[in-house]
């Protein structure tokens, strides 16, 4: 009786439906295999190897739509978001000065895919508030200095002054009874006001609101007497005489008021640090954070965006992550200064 096995060396038939189960393993294991051989090592972060960005970045900003710092975030975030080609999401959490959304931005994944735009408000918080929720250099890390917003001591035409020297004067006359608003306690705005009155030696009654956009209609109603706004959100009340410009806080004349002459003209001794910047979260990857950095200085030099930031004179000043973190250690040391001359601390 013979034995029917197969031929020496033949394959063996296993027909075509094994076949494919047998591809898609081997395709299934090659592909696990890659992703495996991409994804960062045990203990590396993400980011830290390997392209970045592959999904949207969110932007935190900490102020409302309409704030210097949104505003300006708007003309920026599109043309970093060309550059990496992923969306770069901005997300307004506003409330407490500015403190709300840091917060937030403190307990977010240090990964790189969340980052905050802040304004002077972020060291102002942490100097004048123990219970700020967060620590301006233990739980960030400066990622850059974005430039530094033009903003105008401004009043209604209808308090009656028409210079800063007049608003002194009135101050004065009113024995400290004049409302001046801000964007919130311990806001740019405020510690702005402060200043300014330290400076000059009067009096008031600080109201605080959520934003500028409340600010300006309040301004336009007569229910508060003056206050500092960004002049990018301002200049159209500027220009059709339902907010009166009284003077620049910058080191020079604005070239869109060329008029309107600067505090410093008149309170040499002013000080004042309105710089916007970008931070991460602490412990976010180094690399991803020089990354950002780089690009958002890559955005600032295209003309579009020069040009609109021009338009609201707002200077931009890109830092490497290690300027931008020297420039808030300084920064942090002037706002306490300033405090304290103010007697807010």
């Amino acid at each position: 009786m013979r034995c029917r096995g197969r031929a020496p060396g033949r394959v063996p038939d296993i027909g075509w439906v094994a076949m494919y189960k047998y591809l898609f393993l081997l395709i299934l294991f090659s592909l696990v295999g890659a992703a495996k051989a991409a994804s960062p090592a045990p203990g590396q972060p993400a980011g830290a190897g390997g392209a970045w960005p592959v999904r949207p970045v969110r932007l935190i900003v900490t102020f409302p739509p309409g704030s210097s710092t949104d505003t300006t975030a708007r003309i920026i975030a599109p043309k970093v978001a060309e550059l990496w080609g992923q969306p770069m999401v901005i997300e307004n959490r506003t409330g407490a000065g500015g403190s709300l959304g840091v917060s937030v931005a403190a307990q977010a994944t240090p990964d790189g895919y969340t980052v905050v735009y802040v304004s002077a408000s972020f060291a102002i918080n942490a100097v004048l508030r123990r219970n700020a929720g967060y620590d301006p250099l233990r739980d960030f890390v400066p990622v850059t200095q974005v430039g530094i917003p033009t903003s105008v001591i401004t009043s209604a035409p209808s308090l009656g002054v028409k210079s800063i020297k007049e608003l002194i004067a009135l101050s004065h006359e009113r024995g400290g009874k004049l409302l001046y608003g801000s964007p919130g306690a311990g806001s740019g705005g405020h510690m702005a006001i402060e200043s300014f009155r330290s400076t000059a030696g009067i009096k008031g009654v600080h109201v605080a609101y959520k934003g500028q956009p409340e600010i300006m209609v309040e301004l336009l109603a007569g229910r508060v007497h003056y206050s500092v706004i960004s002049l990018g959100p301002g200049l159209g009340l500027f220009r059709d005489g339902r907010l009166l410009p009284l003077a620049v806080l910058a080191p020079r004349r604005s070239p869109v008021l060329p008029e309107v002459p600067t505090l410093n003209e008149i309170l040499p001794a002013f000080r004042r640090d309105a710089s916007h910047m970008i931070l991460a979260p602490a412990k976010s990857p180094r690399n991803v954070v020089a990354k950002i950095s780089r690009d958002i200085a890559r955005a600032l030099e295209m003309p579009e965006v020069r040009k609109q930031l021009e338009a609201i004179d707002f200077i931009p000043t890109p830092t490497t992550p290690e300027e931008a973190d020297k420039l808030l250690r300084a920064q942090l040391v002037m706002f306490d200064e300033v405090a304290r001359a103010a007697g807010l601390k």
